[in-house]
């Protein structure tokens, strides 16, 4: 069976902007599929960011394109592995233009804060704890002695 492949369509009111900060949190652009509408941003063998211009993006649906600055359509969260790489994704794409919407979320068993890029798309980037990822938060918190803090307070 071929490995399903995963693009998400991002809106962007700067292409040059939007492929200048993705490549600046070490994500490539394939300039085959990229032009004066779009970049493909690679970020890796089968998962890839298509930024579009918000007028190309409007050719693919009669739905609103949202103001990605002041309304929210969707989180795309990536892990990493260990705190430490979330928190330097955070300073490379800080230092590219994005911003942090909140405080980090430090849930004993993951690790994650949040970065908008210069036109306000949400990226999460994590750290789970392996023996939490195999548990189940509950499990792996009992085991340390503490109870699991809710993901939604």
């Amino acid at each position: 069976m071929t490995a399903t492949s995963i693009f998400v369509n991002l809106p962007t009111t700067d292409l040059e902007r939007s492929k200048s900060f993705y490549e600046a949190l070490g994500f490539s652009i394939n300039p085959l599929f990229t032009d004066e509408n779009a970049a493909c941003v690679v970020l890796d063998e089968n998962i890839y960011f298509m930024v579009l211009t918000r007028d190309y993006l409007a050719t693919f649906t009669d739905k609103q394109i949202i103001d990605t600055k002041t309304h929210a359509q969707t989180s795309i969260s990536f892990t990493r592995d260990s705190r430490d790489e979330v928190d330097a994704v955070l300073v490379k794409g800080l230092a590219a233009g994005g911003s942090e919407p909140r405080e980090a979320q430090d849930y004993g068993f993951m690790y994650s804060r949040d970065l908008e890029d210069p036109d306000g798309n949400i990226l999460g980037f994590l750290f789970m704890e392996p023996a939490a990822a195999e548990q189940g938060p509950d499990a792996y918190m009992a085991g340390q002695g503490a109870a699991a803090p809710s993901a939604t307070a």
